[in-house]
């Protein structure tokens, strides 16, 4: 009779393979339930926010280094305030904001730092 090597499985792998399915669903259905799509590519990022019956005065967004806030003034129709941290500094001056039909479309350009190399003359 020959020995098989004993195969060990954890005795906790399927309870951790379900609660990994649910994490996925719960924070997917969250986030699209949220209204909320975002995209990226090499220079920017986009968020596409559903916020029907506010006006473009009715918006506030603001921009501070990694941090967007979008609020809506007090008196609006709805009430919308949330905040948004990106993974590096966000450009204020190439971004731009618009907003048709109740969606809020911005475009967060990344901030390139500008190159601190100096030339040296050669005597």
């Amino acid at each position: 009779m020959t020995a098989a090597p004993a195969v060990r499985r954890s005795a906790y792998g399927p309870a951790l393979r379900s609660l990994d399915r649910f994490l996925d669903e719960a924070f997917t259905t969250a986030r699209s339930a949220s209204g909320v799509k975002f995209s990226e590519d090499e220079s920017s990022w986009t968020l596409v926010l559903d916020v029907p019956g506010v006006s473009r005065e009715q918006l506030n967004i603001a921009i501070d280094a990694q941090n967007v806030k979008i609020e809506t003034v007090e008196g609006a129709p709805r009430q919308y305030k949330k905040a948004y941290e990106f993974p590096q500094n966000v450009d204020a001056a190439a971004s731009t904001a618009k907003l048709e039909n109740g969606v809020l479309t911005l475009t967060l350009a990344k901030f390139a730092p500008a190159a601190k190399a100096v030339t040296l003359n050669i005597n």
